[in-house]
């Protein structure tokens, strides 16, 4: 471990720069340079990032918003999370409707959007076939998480996970970074709050160590669950704005 606590990885920034030359999934690999070749015909001017799609958001971040999957013509094509699609315009607007987004569209990685307080990341960072990753490449991309999660530590106090898929790959991933996931585990459910024990300090369990983690459920923005009504800019908005008020940030609308 460094000496200022982090986990040998240089920082977010390091570990942005190891998650995006990543190779580990072949299916994921193919997929992703396949539609970086071959593009949208609305995009065809485009220069595709066609890599897995590092976190996005500050290094001193109390909110950390989890997804599912970089879009394949969203986040594999613009190289930041949730940006250049329908689900991107869902949550970034909703972002700066509450205060934690500088700007509520999100089109490139260059259009000066900034986020406030709020760290937005996947459990899996490459575009998957359907949308759909496996299990075996949700694992695989786990430690990605794991190390993120331990370098946020310092700071991080709520997580609001985006869909059932990123609830399922989530758990795991707070458990090794140290905070405690009750038994059996909480079931996925929008509105879900659940408070995770933070990891005992150095000095053993009377040290408090980190904080608790508050853990809250939201449907995913989906085109699916947006243009149905399932999940409204209301009802997103409410689970982030409880979302920023546990993790104590300040000035949301």
């Amino acid at each position: 471990m460094d000496s200022d606590g982090r986990d040998g990885l240089g920082g977010l920034d390091r570990l942005d720069e190891r998650v995006a030359g990543c190779r580990a999934c072949p299916r994921l690999v193919a997929w992703r340079e396949e539609v970086a070749r071959t593009k949208r015909a609305a995009f065809a001017d485009w220069t595709y990032w066609g890599r897995p799609v590092p976190g996005f958001g500050p290094p001193d971040a109390r909110l950390l918003i989890v997804g599912l999957a970089p879009a394949a013509h969203g986040g594999n094509r613009t190289g930041r999370m949730f940006t250049g699609d329908r689900s991107g315009d869902v949550l970034y607007q909703a972002l700066y409707d509450v205060g934690l987004a500088s700007q509520p569209t999100a089109v490139s990685a260059d259009d000066g959007l900034e986020l406030r307080g709020a760290r937005v990341t996947s459990p899996v960072h490459c575009a998957p076939p359907a949308n759909k990753p496996t299990p075996e490449e949700r694992d695989t991309c786990r430690p990605w998480l794991v190390r993120e999660l331990n370098l946020l530590r310092p700071t991080l106090r709520a997580v609001v996970v985006l869909g059932a898929f990123g609830w399922q790959a989530a758990l795991p991933a707070f458990a090794e970074a140290g905070w405690t996931v009750p038994r059996p585990r909480p079931a996925f459910a929008h509105g879900a709050r659940v408070v995770l024990d933070g990891p005992a300090g150095p000095a053993g369990p009377r040290d408090t160590g980190s904080a608790a983690l508050h853990l809250f459920g939201c449907f995913h923005v989906s085109q699916r669950n947006t243009f149905t009504g399932r999940l409204t800019p209301v009802m997103l908005r409410e689970v982030l704005r409880t979302a920023a008020e546990a993790a104590g940030l300040y000035g949301t609308k």
